[in-house]
């Protein structure tokens, strides 16, 4: 056991493994704390905290992330109040973290990359949630009066747009010098 854990390949996973078991309770942690602020503070961080967990955990550690999250977010109470769009904000999530590592995932990624990152990503976001929740869930899956079809259709369309993007500003600006510093 100690051999596995002392060995390079071993000690890479088991780190990777632990920054992405403090992200997602970071994640959870910011949710909580944040919820009183509003949807666009709490979906900015929300953004932020899946992006870094994306570009210094990896693809891998990054979907755990994202997928997991929504579930326990909804568990303690503090996701989304019908069980049927968790797994609509989980596939939200995955996608901005798949183009997130897969577009600026490099350690050395320029500025470019980046931004083409933020922007894709943002715009996939936003679409898939637009898509799945808005023209899908709400009209044909969940049973809802017209002022909690009304708030969901605002909640799930252009503000995640917005909260994406900012999301992104925020890891453009505070991603590259936390892996410098922690040499990941």
């Amino acid at each position: 056991m100690s051999k596995t854990i002392s060995n390079s390949n071993g000690s890479t996973g088991l780190k990777t493994l632990c920054r992405t078991a403090i992200f997602l309770a970071l994640l959870i942690a910011v949710q909580f704390v944040t919820r009183s602020m509003g949807q666009y503070v709490t979906g900015s961080l929300v953004n932020l905290v899946l992006i870094a967990a994306a570009l210094m955990c990896g693809l891998w550690g990054g979907l755990a992330v994202a997928v997991l999250s929504p579930f326990c977010a909804f568990l303690i109470g503090i996701g989304p109040a019908f069980p049927q769009i968790v797994p609509a904000v989980a596939l939200g999530n995955a996608v901005l973290v798949v183009l997130w590592s897969l577009l600026a995932g490099k350690k050395d990624a320029a500025v470019g990359r980046y931004l083409c990152a933020l922007a894709v990503a943002a715009v996939a976001k936003f679409l898939t949630l637009y898509l799945v929740i808005v023209k899908w869930l709400v009209p044909m899956v969940l049973t809802l009066n017209e002022k909690q079809t009304a708030v969901l259709s605002a909640s799930f369309s252009f503000p995640q747009l917005i909260t994406a993007a900012v999301g992104g500003v925020l890891a453009v600006l505070l991603v590259p010098p936390l892996r410098r510093a922690l040499k990941v």
